[in-house]
């Protein structure tokens, strides 16, 4: 479980094919502090810990994930937004974030905004958005506006721009979405007429 609140920029050192699964290893100021199993959400994607070197670590990420994410389009030397699960004993600053990336956007416009930006993304597939409501992109927990069908925007402060890949983001770049989990069971339980009250 994460809270989409964005921990450490890696830095993708190189990458290994084995049959359909991709290797990645990143390099991060956390790498070091990392533990063998450990959960680690990369760009939004929730990836195990399989091995610690000194200043870099690596995971593993099957067909389904790669299908899914932009994680196989990756290339050396792209960076990506990392952040530890969350601890239960401290504060959700962002929401409710699983690691389980339910689709891919498209950059279709960045707008300086003259000390913000806004970045407007068309989503590969409609998924559950509201108004105002919590989207996490990249692994970075957001609030999304002027939602449409399958578009969205959301607006990103200086230091959110600083501290994560969205600074490195352009048009038609590929972005990870995850939509709201509470969202999501909300709609599968109305959804579903079993006569039984809710």
């Amino acid at each position: 479980m994460f809270t989409g609140i964005v921990e450490s920029l890696g830095n993708l050192k190189q990458t290994k094919r084995e049959g359909t699964n991709l290797h990645l290893e990143i390099s991060s100021d956390i790498s070091r502090e990392l533990k063998i199993d450990q959960s680690v959400s990369h760009n939004g994607v929730c990836l195990t810990v399989t091995e610690v070197n000194e200043n870099s670590h690596w995971v593993t990420a099957v067909d389904e994930t790669l299908q899914k994410s932009n994680l196989g389009g990756l290339e050396d030397g792209d960076l990506i937004n990392l952040e530890r699960c969350m601890q239960m004993n401290g504060r959700l600053d962002g929401h409710i974030v699983q690691g389980h990336v339910d689709t891919t956007a498209e950059v279709k416009e960045v707008k300086d905004e003259d000390g913000s930006w806004v970045f407007t993304f068309e989503l590969r597939e409609a998924g559950l958005m509201v108004e105002k409501g919590s989207v996490c992109v990249n692994g970075a927990s957001l609030t999304c506006f002027n939602v449409g069908e399958k578009t969205f925007s959301v607006a990103i402060i200086p230091y959110t721009f600083d501290h994560t890949n969205f600074k490195n983001l352009e048009k038609c770049s590929i972005v990870n979405v995850e939509f709201d989990i509470v969202g999501k069971y909300i709609q599968k339980l109305t959804s579903q007429n079993t006569g039984n009250p809710l």
